[in-house]
């Protein structure tokens, strides 16, 4: 499988080892990472138009991608 882009690895690479200790360690990390990478998955299938949707739905899509975006970086910063 190919790598998305998104990925939050490579969107924080610099923080990676603590985003594995609060994935082992914290169930709200956990589950902001996951319902990030299911809305990155959806945002991609739309991108590419594996699962195409309308403009305003895929925006609306990116729109939580990067609110998530934002609270996961919070939890990695605190």
């Amino acid at each position: 499988m190919s790598k998305l882009p998104h990925e939050l690895a490579d969107e924080f690479p610099e923080l990676s080892a603590k985003m594995d200790e609060l994935l082992a360690s914290d169930k709200a990390f956990a589950k902001l990472y996951n319902d990030y990478h299911e809305i990155n998955r959806e945002v991609v299938e739309a991108e590419t138009l594996e699962h195409p949707t309308d403009h305003f739905h895929e925006e609306e899509l990116k729109k939580q991608r990067a609110s998530l975006k934002d609270e996961i970086y919070k939890f990695l910063t605190a």
